[in-house]
């Protein structure tokens, strides 16, 4: 099948360029360092030399965090019971879907993420589009390249989600939820009407991000200069392969709930010590390299599938054979 086939393509581009993800690895680690310095500040003054202090160190003082919780400002109040375990992951996917705000200073950290990972992935598209070694400067040539063109697209797509969160959003889950449930008197009701609109939207940002997906593929595939272009022919590309396009998401999202479920299982709680402290450490740790695997794995796939589709010898992704790598240039070097 096509699906299978450029998922296990896209899995031998990732595997082959693992220098990728210790550079996705290092790029989360520099930007989430900061925002942990911060806290550490905060959390010292609010604890000092109290009991309550050892209490925290031992596990977890309940008393303390809520209280805490209720007198906290700007970064500490990101500091809630949903930062253990995996209820990290399920806060944040509740986050997404209710289009609930964050932390300004979050936010800025955030937006800051994605402007230096939208120019690194330009080198990422570019290596895992051509499937061979680029070396650190073509890698970075690609980024420089490609980033201020992928920041263009990363620009509309922030418009266009902007525009689903700030209005579709309000539309389906205040006016249309209150309009068809305000003369429902059994709860389950209500429920399934809200599952119903949560699937409706699920679905619209699953069409958006393939569209824009296939677009930041063209852009660098094709060595498009035209941000609008790319966009275009994203369109076309995934409304010429609704299905397959759909279907390869679905295969690529099963990998990130595997990943998440996994965390899930192995996740640690509250009140780890000593060397169960550090395991949980590590436990966090190999989920953040399994998210961010499973997030390039989205880029390689699509680019494998794109290319399974489309390619040409004229796309900018096709290996240039290079002497004396190349059999043709050996052969006419024996012809010679």
């Amino acid at each position: 099948m096509p699906i299978v086939a450029s998922l296990l393509d896209g899995l031998r581009r990732v595997v082959r360029a693992p220098v990728i993800l210790v550079g996705a690895a290092m790029l989360t680690l520099l930007l989430a360092v900061p925002l942990g310095l911060l806290l550490r500040e905060e959390l010292l003054r609010a604890l000092g030399e109290s009991l309550v202090a050892d209490a925290m160190a031992d596990g977890v003082a309940w008393d303390w965090w809520q209280q805490f919780n209720s007198q906290a400002t700007g970064l500490a109040r990101s500091f809630t019971t949903s930062v253990i375990g995996f209820a990290a992951v399920l806060a944040n996917l509740s986050a997404l879907l209710d289009g609930n705000g964050q932390q300004p200073v979050i936010v800025a950290v955030v937006l800051t993420y994605l402007v230096v990972w939208t120019v690194f992935s330009g080198g990422v598209l570019d290596r895992y589009a051509r499937n061979r070694a680029t070396r650190s400067a073509g890698f970075f040539s690609a980024c420089g390249l490609y980033g201020s063109r992928l920041l263009r697209l990363a620009i509309m797509a922030g418009l266009t989600y902007g525009f689903l969160f700030g209005v579709v959003h309000g539309w389906l889950f205040d006016d249309l939820y209150e309009a068809v449930t305000r003369n429902v008197t059994v709860e389950r009701q209500a429920f399934a009407v809200r599952a119903a609109l949560y699937l409706v939207f699920g679905l619209l940002l699953v069409g958006v991000t393939l569209v824009f997906d296939y677009a930041r593929v063209r852009a660098v595939v094709e060595d498009r200069r035209s941000m609008l272009g790319a966009l275009l022919a994203g369109w076309r590309f995934v409304r010429r392969r609704p299905g397959m396009c759909a279907g390869l998401y679905l295969a690529n999202g099963l990998v990130l709930l595997a990943v998440m479920a996994s965390y899930a299982l192995l996740a640690p709680g509250a009140g780890s010590t000593g060397p169960s402290l550090w395991l949980a450490f590590l436990t966090g740790q190999a989920y953040l390299l399994a998210r961010l695997a499973s997030k390039l794995l989205f880029y390689a796939a699509e680019i494998a599938y794109f290319q399974s589709q489309l390619a040409h010898t004229g796309y900018v992704a096709a290996p240039a054979p290079v002497w004396p790598e190349s059999p043709t240039a050996e052969a006419i070097g024996r012809l010679g």
